[in-house]
């Protein structure tokens, strides 16, 4: 596998393959962070251009601010335990804690279930005070950032799953643990997104 191949591969794919070699081991598994922090890298430059924009729109006379949901609260507790809830997972399996392992991320892909069906509840409470996308831009961007926010969630879900298979598959330690390991990351960063954009909602 050649270097460029390595760090466009999808790190869940290809987590932990030694090939019956540690050295190739460790390269792979340091091509497969690599890979994650680029993806990480494009997504955090879309909503760094989509904040900036928001920001400056809010500052033309018809910006009208919108009533968050108060259940917005909640659901930033709900993920916020999503995300220690994938920590913990990748602890255990560090820990060769295959039972805890499992029990953990069984628990954040349901609390990340719940999120993203609380920001759908938060959708239907706006809609039903009024507060249409058509209507205003802060609307529009606030269903904007929730809705693609909730879509990284629901993408990193499916990932969730395939370890759930390997697991159930009795695949090799080393490609699950390293998959927990980039789950996590994964979920840490995208609840440090919707801190970001939670904050920048509710002062504008």
């Amino acid at each position: 596998m050649s270097f460029l191949e390595k760090i466009t591969a999808r790190p869940w794919e290809h987590a932990g393959e030694m090939d019956g070699v540690h050295g190739e081991y460790k390269t792979l598994q340091s091509a497969s962070r690599t890979g994650l922090m680029m993806f990480l890298a494009v997504i955090s430059s879309m909503f760094l251009l989509f904040m900036i924009t928001y920001y400056t729109r809010s500052q033309f006379p018809d910006w009208e601010m919108l009533d968050d949901p108060r259940i917005l609260w909640a659901n930033t507790g709900v993920l916020i335990l999503a995300s220690i809830a994938l920590q913990m997972a990748s602890n255990a399996s560090k820990q060769a804690m295959i039972s805890r392992m499992r029990n953990m991320l069984i628990i954040g892909g349901l609390l990340t279930l719940v999120f993203v069906a609380g920001q759908w509840v938060a959708w239907e409470q706006l809609v039903a005070a009024g507060y249409y996308a058509a209507e205003n831009p802060a609307n529009a961007f606030f269903y904007l950032f929730t809705g693609l926010h909730a879509l990284h969630l629901v993408g990193g879900l499916f990932f969730v799953l395939v370890l759930g298979y390997r697991l159930k598959q009795k695949d090799n330690e080393q490609k699950v643990q390293q998959g927990v390991s980039l789950c996590a990351t994964y979920w840490h960063y995208l609840l440090l997104v919707w801190l970001a954009l939670f904050t920048l909602l509710l002062r504008t």
